[in-house]
């Protein structure tokens, strides 16, 4: 206890060069790990075999997961429960009901946005699953490109039928299953985000550096892979291609960023003050509130339970999508024993 800094100041000043360095080798492995499998998807010249990205899209779901619950809900529990705090904040578990908060909140939000778009849907002629039972993984972000007409023939005219509803609303329909997905990727990437900066300036003043930037590196181009394969995974109409792009590009520079402003407030930030305490214990449960909902509902959900591929699969199928899943999971976790 009597080690117990509460107030500024106190960030380490060893290793200087190697935390400079620190912003671009991190830089590098994050802006790889989230922009290859998007660029690998959206260009003919970096092939890559459809197994190894449903190895990354699984291996991605098991990495979010575990994310929220070791390096997002574990580290906030500990944020507020810390000896720095009030002790009004030891009386109630506000980690843990932040992050409830959060979820519960993109719920809602989400709710109103299909039912919205829904109806939108319905008012031009189009249906989709919402929950994609049938369609596969993506439905529930928009209609499909089985969409049509209801009492129409999908079998024999979905193609002619989706052509002339492409050209028949061309100029008044809005892209709902666009926006649809790139909402659901801005909620994923902000509860990313949030973490990556917070692990960005811890960095760049914990005194214990060298392990946590070796792990930091890992750790940022797993969760990079993650979330570029999501990325690489929305089916977005052409004009819309540069989104993915630079969701990856902004996750990429978003932990160096982090260092970098650590790195200029080094004298005076202390990570286990009262106020940073406070601050990174909320932030960090409501962005574990997100990666949860994201990575159970949005992810596992859609990918295995209402997967008409996972459905009708082969056990073998199945069993190796769970497998990458766990791997993905367990590396993750095991992370968390060092950071």
């Amino acid at each position: 206890m009597s080690d117990l800094n509460c107030g500024s100041g106190g960030g380490a000043t060893t290793y200087s060069q190697l935390r400079i360095a620190s912003v671009f080798i991190i830089l590098i492995g994050s802006t790889s790990g989230a922009l290859f499998p998007v660029l690998a998807k959206r260009t003919n010249w970096l092939h890559v075999p459809k197994s190894v990205f449903d190895f990354a899209k699984f291996f991605g779901s098991g990495v979010i997961i575990a994310t929220a619950f070791i390096h997002l809900l574990s580290p906030a529990i500990a944020e507020l429960g810390s000896p720095c705090l009030s002790p009004a904040w030891q009386v109630y578990p506000y980690p843990l009901a932040l992050a409830m908060l959060s979820i519960f909140s993109i719920f809602i939000v989400e709710l109103v946005a299909f039912r919205w778009g829904t109806s939108k849907l319905a008012a031009l002629g189009v249906t989709h699953d919402a929950h994609g039972h049938g369609l596969g993984a993506h439905a529930a972000h928009g209609p499909e490109a089985g969409s049509f007409p209801r009492g129409l023939d999908s079998d024999s005219n979905s193609e002619k039928i989706n052509e002339d509803l492409e050209s028949a609303h061309e100029h008044k329909r809005p892209d709902f299953g666009a926006a649809g997905q790139i909402i659901g990727v801005f909620i994923l990437e902000f509860g990313v985000l949030l973490h990556s900066l917070l692990i960005g300036l811890t960095l760049a003043v914990d005194p214990n550096f060298k392990i946590l930037f070796v792990v930091i590196i890992f750790h940022q181009t797993f969760e990079g892979l993650g979330i570029g394969t999501r990325l690489a995974n929305l089916q977005l109409p052409a004009k819309y291609n540069y989104v993915a792009i630079c969701a990856a590009l902004l996750y990429g520079i978003t932990t160096p960023l982090g260092i970098a402003v650590g790195l200029g407030v080094k004298t005076t930030y202390n990570p286990g003050s009262t106020t940073a305490s406070i601050v990174s214990g909320v932030l960090d449960s409501l962005s574990a509130g997100i990666l949860l909902y994201t990575g159970l509902v949005e992810l596992l959900a859609h990918e295995f339970i209402f997967n008409k591929e996972m459905i009708t699969g082969s056990n073998g199928r199945v069993a190796y999508a769970v497998s990458c899943m766990l791997f993905g999971t367990g590396i993750m976790a095991l992370l968390g024993r060092w950071a």
